[in-house]
């Protein structure tokens, strides 16, 4: 079966003056309905105010531009408020009803990747609101609301009526919101431009990896992430997950190129990349990317909280370790040829400097 594995830009869904949502299609990339992944972003302009909503999926949610404060509520706990900044990933497992603000003048820019398995539809996240136009307490009659919350059927009725916008208002310019407070970041989110770097390669490029190890919660939403940073004209060493994990990658910025091979040697996507594209990488299969002169940043969900990775080139890579024997014959070549195909980097991992 042939697999399109074409990167692909957001289509917007709904906004207003408040920002706007974006969201791929399984029907655009279908690779998002095959591996039960949804991508979404979320864009609050000045004052933008994102209702607060529940959704049928778990989900990570990564900080591309401006900083806000986002309301998190874990199922019978109290309310996170937290402050939140370009770079930063958040957990948010099951059952988690959220709020985003953006009081600030550049926009807030979420984007959310996650696991579609348990929503109503495959490959797409599904939200729940609980206010405005089309929030849960429209649904109910006014008897139903009244007696949940012990309330008089006029007000009621202003709470249910008054908020007409969907999804994303826009408050006026001074409106009271919570203050976020420090220690309620503790164990929420974790800022991946500032956290120890898992590789450093000079020249070629950096990795923060998200895992149960520095963000706990990732655990409950099943999904691990990294950060990667590759320098001008750097590559980024052949490799796959070899845990059976798919692997979502948003470009945060820059562009390059991306070649993937899959079953039998075939390559099923040759093309280039650049910021705002999504793509994925079915299990198994090897991918290696390529930057151009200004370099490439990318952000990626791995579908396990702890994904392993087997490199095929550089120092730790699959070639380094078989013998020299089983590397002549495989390849049926002579042993200068080995010798020579074996000494080569001997001291780059992961990333590949450009060539002086």
């Amino acid at each position: 079966m042939e697999i399109d594995l074409t990167p692909q830009l957001p289509k917007k869904i709904y906004g207003g003056d408040g920002g706007s949502y974006y969201s791929w299609s399984p029907k655009e990339l279908p690779m998002l309905r095959e591996g039960n992944i949804g991508a979404s972003k979320l864009a609050l302009e000045k004052n933008g105010f994102a209702l607060p909503r529940y959704s049928d999926s778990a989900k990570v949610a990564y900080v591309l531009q401006g900083s806000g404060v986002a309301g998190i509520i874990l199922p019978e706990s109290e309310e996170k408020v937290i402050a939140i900044k370009k770079g930063d990933a958040i957990a948010l497992p099951f059952g988690v009803v959220t709020w985003w603000f953006n009081k600030e003048a550049t926009d807030l820019v979420v984007l959310f990747l996650g696991d579609t398995s348990k929503a109503h539809k495959s490959g797409e996240f599904t939200d729940f609101f609980l206010t405005g136009a089309n929030g849960i307490f429209t649904g109910f009659s006014t008897e139903f609301v009244g007696r949940a919350w012990d309330m008089d059927e006029a007000s009621v009725k202003s709470l249910v009526k008054n908020q007409t916008g969907t999804g994303i208002v826009k408050l006026k310019e001074g409106t009271k919101m919570p203050e976020p407070k420090k220690e309620h970041r503790n164990g929420m989110a974790l800022n991946c431009e500032e956290a120890p770097l898992d590789v450093d390669v000079k020249n070629g490029g950096r990795v923060v990896v998200l895992n149960t190890k520095n963000l706990p919660l990732v655990g409950e939403v099943g999904l691990g992430a990294d950060l990667v940073r590759l320098d001008g004209s750097a590559m980024c060493s052949p490799g796959f997950s070899c845990d059976s994990a798919l692997q979502v990658t948003y470009i945060v910025k820059g562009s390059g190129r991306a070649e993937v091979v899959g079953v039998d040697g075939k390559k099923v996507l040759e093309t280039r990349v650049k910021a705002g594209n999504l793509f994925i990488v079915p299990r198994f299969f090897v991918v290696s990317k390529i930057g151009d002169p200004e370099g490439m940043e990318w952000f990626s969900i791995i579908s396990t909280p702890n994904p392993v990775f087997t490199h095929l080139a550089g120092s730790i890579g699959v070639w380094k370790a078989l013998s020299p024997e089983v590397i002549q014959a495989a390849f049926n070549v002579e042993a200068d040829l080995v010798k020579n195909f074996s000494s080569k980097r001997s001291s780059d991992a992961i990333f590949f400097p450009p060539s002086n």
